[in-house]
């Protein structure tokens, strides 16, 4: 028996995520398994509000961003298994074994790919992977917490 997956719009993604412009990063969720796997991606245009300052002569989408993407990708991914309670966040709380293996630039497609390694109570760690082209551009290891949302 296969498991359902399910594929979100940008109007369906920002029913699971608090982020707005300028800090959504995720256009569209390709493939998602709640709570087990999501495939998402994110166009990457010039007009990004970061080109300007990094850098104007050679922009390059910052790494921290980058790992904010796969973050957001990981939470709706997560947050999607839990949809009965909207209430709650699911928030950072570190990475490890953080690789950056080439730069992203206006006009690439940054596709990411987040699996769940494990959970304990209400601590998740997950496997994320971000591709351009088919190329691995960054990967780490992305832990984090699901909270009641007065609590943020």
């Amino acid at each position: 028996m296969s498991e359902a997956t399910f594929a979100f719009n940008i109007n369906e993604i920002l029913k699971y995520l608090p982020h707005r412009y300028p800090f959504l990063l995720i256009d569209r969720v390709v493939e998602c398994v709640p709570g087990k796997t999501i495939k998402a991606y994110k166009n990457v245009t010039v007009n990004e509000n970061f080109f300007p300052g990094h850098f104007p002569e050679n922009p390059i989408m910052p790494g921290v961003l980058i790992m904010e993407a796969m973050a957001q990708a990981g939470g709706v991914m997560m947050i999607t298994a839990m949809e009965q309670d909207r209430e709650r966040l699911l928030l950072f709380t570190g990475l490890d074994k953080v690789r950056f293996r080439s730069q992203v630039i206006p006009g690439d497609r940054l596709d990411i790919e987040c699996t769940l390694l494990r959970s304990r109570m209400n601590l998740h760690k997950m496997e994320t992977k971000a591709y351009v082209d088919g190329r691995l551009v960054a990967e780490a290891e992305l832990s984090a917490a699901i909270i009641e949302k007065e609590n943020a």
